[in-house]
């Protein structure tokens, strides 16, 4: 089986089974697709006329709304109208939009009089002959020579036209007629037209039964249509592929097809077909949709391309085995010669093992005990030669895996020095090329923040010299030490009171001395909160500190700002390549910064004070030994700096106190209250045991009380705010009426006994004297000093005079509800009050209440007639007509420019209709008198119901506005819900 010609042969037979398969199933699968995507075409070009012919119905609707908002529009409005449309550009396929006026049979002449004085003197209804009614076409734009064809022709003259617009004025719905030549039509190639036509009713004449708009009826709208036209304005896209053909009606016939998009290809009954009915404007069409022939090709569809492919795949694979076949058995043959080889390499092999397994055995003890101790041990030659280490060895210093220093020791030395601060006197060490007699010690600083204590012994292996390195970790050991060191000279400077700037300066010099090449600063909060202050930074450059000193708090403003932003440690390794240091770079780079890591200072409320920095002058990440001492750093930063603040707070509090309580704005009171505590106390001695209720029945005890309140102090604005001068502090004009008036003695009492419970906080709002007599509002404070709440010896009240603010406040809320013509609530008052009544019918199990929506009848008639100032004075004497009818709980609105709106709390539907019918019959009869002359008014009222169930007033209000329209439509002064 596995012979070459015999695999090749087997696999080309599957691959062309597999691909005869694969072929049959794709050709499967594409008739099935095409049949999918060619119906789902046909469907969309169905769809697609659908929308286009609605479209145009919405123009002509348009038109139809033009000629019901007057009642009677001239040919230039048309004109004005229809050229605002821009048909072309926005309705392709329609021919123009036109207007059929109904003229009866014995006022023709005075129609064709009538049209030719308007600059038509060759007007004439076409074709002549007596006739009951004509329906010649007078309005048509736009107005070129093709359309001036049909200007005059009479529609009802023709069976098709007439059909279609006698069905439109009945139904009052846009009619399409049947396959018809326009008039327009008079050059070759012929084609099929149609038209749509919307009837045009008289103003204010009902239309509810077939003799009601046949009476009203006085003309159509109408748009000509050229197929051919129309379906161009579908775009090729739409018919790419496809035989489109299209019949009036539901027949398929050759008298009927006003369509075909590919008149030469002939029937097929091998090709895809579908048909499709379209219902548009009342009138049936057909869409016979067939697909087209496709040009024929090796590769025109997927089966073809697969059966190409799988030939040439299953040819390749045949070819492909066949020469893996062959190379597999030379392989064979090889492998038998290369076994035979193997069996004699492995019998030597095990001779070797046999001799190195003794050695091993004692290399192995000996790795053991070097690998155990707790130091790292490194024996040299002093020639560079690395003759032994130990893992810890390889642990203190990380050195990698592939670092090849067993052959060349001076690349290890290279390693070492490059992690150590200082690495000149340690490559001194280690070039040194004589024995020493006695060991020697010292301490290596590493770059990443460790300590590592080293010890050197010389040795002798036998003949020859070597050395013995021994390194220890003492990081957590110095830092205790330098830690302590640095807080106790911190600690001596905060006892002694020094500055801040000489506090932090001391706790960073003392950190980069233990750290050389750490350069460290301290940046701070302004009081804003918003900028970066350079607190402390000894070592950085001047130039530098300055350009940083107020640096905006963000993400995009160095490593402190975002490590104050976001309140977290920010490490950037390479401040040339960080984003945080876009800004920054060119000055951090002239500084010779290459590294900064930040962290947060906190205060003891765990609150952000600044950020603590370590600057490196190469790029470089911080060890698990340099975040300890970040994190140590800068909370010993935040302690100092509270304190400091701290100090410095309590040397000019009571300065800043004073000056801020005798030029605050505010006016402030010192008063001492320990009198009226005191009375208090007797009271309660004397067997009183509720004493706000003894002061409820005892009111003249309260005056008793204030007048034991003493004032000792009063600043500037206070005495200001009484009318006494502020450069004279004559304490004893003052009194408590000058917080508390006799008119707020009640006040007086709430915050006498509230300090009694032990609030140290009151406020209410109140009266006051001024020392002219006269009274005043105002809004006070009661403050209880901490320490003093027993004695209530120390007490600061702030006033202020809110007399203005409460008038402005009551003519804002006067201004913001009420509509300024009629006195009426506005809309936004309304909409709240009917909401607050909706909520309380949700609460309510049973409640009512009712809505109306009033509108002026023909009140822009009034305006146009008499004027603006006429149109005022309508509403405002409606407004008092619907005053006097109201009811003490009904709530009045004017929400638009002649609606109203009524609330009626509790009315049912039968009571607010008999309240409408009363409101529009007395509007009715009471005419409006000016000037000797009167107006009479009617109203249109539409009524709803408000609904528990539904969530808020407005449903109400929009079915209250239905009602109204329908009122309107049903002839105006009447009332409808």
């Amino acid at each position: 089986m596995l012979q070459p010609r015999l695999l090749a042969g087997l696999v080309a037979g599957l691959c062309l089974t597999a691909t005869a398969s694969v072929w049959w199933s794709a050709r499967i699968d594409a008739e099935r697709d095409a049949r999918a995507d060619f119906e789902y075409r046909a469907r969309e070009l169905a769809n697609n006329i659908a929308a286009r012919m609605q479209a145009y119905v919405q123009a002509l609707y348009g038109v139809q709304g033009l000629f019901a908002s007057s009642d009677f529009v001239d040919r230039h409005e048309f004109h004005t109208y229809v050229e605002r449309l821009e048909l072309r550009q926005n309705f392709p396929g329609m021919q123009g939009i036109g207007f059929m006026r109904l003229v009866a049979g014995p006022q023709l002449p005075a129609h064709i009089a009538t049209v030719q004085a308007e600059g038509f003197p060759d007007y004439s209804v076409t074709p002549p002959g007596q006739r009951s009614q004509y329906a010649p076409v007078v309005y048509l734009e736009p107005f070129d020579s093709s359309n001036q064809r049909a200007f005059g022709y009479d529609g009802l003259s023709e069976p098709v036209r007439r059909a279609a617009i006698e069905q439109a004025r009945d139904s009052g719905l846009p009619t399409m007629t049947g396959k018809l030549l326009l008039k327009q039509e008079t050059a070759a190639p012929v084609q099929a037209g149609f038209l749509i036509a919307l009837p045009i009713y008289q103003n204010g004449v009902g239309r509810y039964t077939v003799i009601q708009r046949r009476a009203a009826a006085k003309g159509w709208v109408y748009a000509p249509f050229r197929m051919d036209d129309v379906m161009s304005a579908l775009g090729h896209d739409a018919q790419r592929g496809m035989d489109v053909e299209i019949y009036d009606g539901d027949d398929i016939n050759d008298m009927a097809r006003m369509y075909d998009s590919a008149p030469a290809v002939t029937a097929n009954a091998e090709r895809l077909h579908s048909v499709q009915r379209l219902s548009l404007a009342g009138r049936r069409w057909t869409l016979q949709v067939s697909a087209l022939p496709k040009p024929a090709g090796l590769l025109s569809d997927k089966p073809h391309a697969i059966l190409a492919g799988g030939l040439l795949f299953s040819g390749l694979l045949a070819l492909l085995s066949y020469v893996l076949a062959e190379s597999r058995q030379r392989l064979r043959l090889a492998l038998e010669d290369s076994s035979r080889m193997g069996d004699e390499l492995r019998e030597g092999q095990e001779t070797l093992l046999a001799m190195a397994e003794h050695a091993q055995g004692s290399q192995a003890v000996l790795r053991c005990i070097l690998d155990s101790t707790v130091d790292g041990i490194l024996v040299d030659n002093y020639r560079g030669a690395i003759l032994n280490s130990n893992r810890r060895f390889r642990q203190l210093w990380n050195v990698p895996e592939q670092l090849d220093w067993q052959n060349d020791g001076a690349i290890l030395l290279a390693h070492m020095a490059g992690q150590l601060e200082q690495p000149d006197a340690f490559l001194r060490a280690c070039t040194h090329d004589q024995p020493d007699d006695e060991e020697s010690q010292g301490n290596l600083q590493m770059r990443d923040g460790r300590v590592l204590e080293m010890t050197t012994r010389p040795l002798r292996l036998g003949s020859e010299a070597a050395r013995l390195w021994s390194f220890r970790d003492i990081t957590e050991r110095t830092l205790n030490e330098r830690r302590e060191e640095g807080r106790h000279q911190v600690l001596e400077l905060l006892a002694a009171g020094a500055p801040q700037q000489e506090v932090l300066d001391s706790l960073l010099r003392g950190i980069e001395a233990v750290n050389p090449g750490m350069i460290c600063s301290v940046m701070l909060l302004d009081e804003e909160g918003k900028h970066l202050i350079v607190a402390a930074g000894p070592s950085l450059p001047a130039f530098f500190n300055d350009a940083i000193h107020g640096l905006p708090v963000g993400f995009g403003n160095g490593s402190c700002g975002k490590a104050v932003t976001s309140n977290s440690r920010v490490i950037a390794e390479d401040i040339s390549t960080d984003p945080l240091w876009a800004p920054y770079r060119e000055l951090a780079l002239r500084a010779g910064l290459g590294a900064c890591w930040s962290e947060p200072v906190h205060g003891a409320n765990g609150k952000v004070l600044g950020s603590f920095a370590i600057y490196h002058r190469e790029p470089q990440r911080p060890s698990v030994a340099h975040m300890a001492l970040l994190d140590q750093a800068a909370s010993l930063a935040g302690i100092a700096v509270e304190q400091a603040r701290g100090a410095e707070a309590l040397r000019v509090g009571e300065a800043r106190f004073r000056s801020l309580y005798d030029h605050a704005p505010v006016a402030l009171w010192q008063q001492d209250w320990s009198a009226v505590r005191s009375a208090l106390q007797e009271l309660a001695e004397s067997g009183v045991e509720d004493v706000a209720q003894w002061l409820q029945f005892n009111p003249s005890h309260l005056h008793r009380l204030a007048s034991l309140v003493r004032i000792t102090d009063a600043n500037s604005a206070a005495l200001a705010q009484v009318g006494a001068d502020p450069a004279n502090k004559a304490l004893s004009r003052l009194g408590l009426a000058q917080n508390f008036a006799p008119s707020a003695m009640a006040i007086f009492g709430r915050a006498l006994l509230a300090m009694e419970e032990g609030a140290h906080l009151f406020q209410a709002e109140g009266s006051f004297l001024r020392l002219d007599g006269v009274e005043r509002q105002n809004e006070l404070t009661l403050l209880v000093m901490p320490g003093h709440e027993q004695a209530l010896d120390f007490v600061i009240v702030s006033t202020l005079d809110i007399t203005e603010r409460k008038r402005m406040n009551e003519e804002l809320v006067q201004l913001a509800t009420t509509d300024f013509l009629t006195g009426l609530p506005n809309r936004r008052e309304f909409m709240a009050r009917l909401e607050d009544e909706q909520a309380r019918l949700q609460r309510d199990v049973g409640g009512r209440a009712a809505v109306l929506m009033l509108d002026i009848d023909h009140f822009k008639d009034i305006n146009d007639a008499h004027g603006h100032d006429w149109g005022d004075a309508v509403l405002r004497h409606l407004a008092g007509l619907m005053r006097d009818s109201q009811r003490k709980i009904d709530m009045l609105g004017r929400v638009g420019g002649e609606e109203f709106a009524i609330l009626l709390p509790g009315a049912d539907l039968e009571a607010a209709r008999a309240f409408a019918e009363r409101l529009r019959q007395r509007i009715a009869d009471t005419p409006m008198g000016r000037n000797g002359s009167t107006i009479a008014i009617t109203v249109s009222i539409g009524i709803a119901g408000l609904e528990p169930v539904e969530s808020t007033g407005d449903a109400a209000l929009v079915r209250a506005d239905q009602a109204l329209y329908r009122a309107k439509r049903g002839g105006r002064n009447r009332v409808e819900g």
